[in-house]
Parts: structure tokens; C-alpha cells; sequence
């Protein structure tokens, strides 16, 4: 089985970055694929950024142009690094990894952007 634990959440002014953390129990060397999700109250979870075989970067037109997702190997850990926050953004953010053919997912982290 694979944990994973999402951190960095909290409250952000707008117009503020964020930095979150998706850390694994299992080295990272054959992963598959892995994403950020978000789901605000009331809403379906979505897609933020991807990272899919090949190593193609895919982003939602929303964050597009001001996020990052870097990954540390070493750390077993996957980054999501967003700029010019907005209220809209405000979110539980998830983390999913996919290992060949089982999927998981972390428990979620809260972001809010508020004055």
C-alpha cells in the first residue's frame, strides 16, 4: 500500500503564492502519472495540473501560466506552487499517483484565499 500526505495548506491574501507539499511512503522511480485535484464547497472535484507517461505537463485554463508542479525524486514528494492567488482558488487540494494500474490518493489539504 502507498500513503500520501498533503501539506502546506492554510490561509493566503490574494494576490499571494502557495506552496503545497504531496509526500509518499513509496519511491517515485516507476510512477505512472500524478495530478493535483481541487474541490471547493459545493463543487466537483477537478483537475489542476497533471503530470502524465512521457512526462507531459497538462494545466486547467484557470491556474495556466502561474503554477508549478516541480517534483523532488529523493524526497518521494510532489510540489504544487501557485502564484497570484484568488478567491476562486480557495479549495481542498488532493494529491493522486498512479502506479501502473492502482490509484491513490491523499487525504487533502485546505486552502483559503481571504483577506
Amino acid at each position: 500500500q502507498v500513503q500520501l500526505v498533503e501539506s502546506g495548506g492554510g490561509v493566503v491574501q490574494p494576490g499571494g503564492s502557495l506552496r503545497l507539499s504531496c509526500a509518499a511512503t513509496r519511491n517515485m522511480f516507476d510512477i505512472h502519472s500524478e495530478a493535483w485535484y481541487r474541490q471547493a464547497p459545493g463543487r466537483v472535484r477537478e483537475l489542476v495540473a497533471a503530470i502524465t507517461p512521457g512526462d507531459n505537463i497538462n494545466h486547467v485554463d484557470a491556474v495556466k501560466g502561474r503554477l508549478t508542479i516541480p517534483r523532488d525524486i529523493a524526497k518521494n514528494t510532489l510540489y504544487l506552487q501557485m502564484s497570484a492567488l484568488k478567491p476562486e482558488d480557495t479549495a481542498v487540494y488532493f494529491c493522486d499517483f498512479h502506479y501502473g494500474p492502482n490509484n491513490y490518493w491523499g487525504r487533502g489539504t485546505r486552502v483559503t484565499v481571504s483577506s
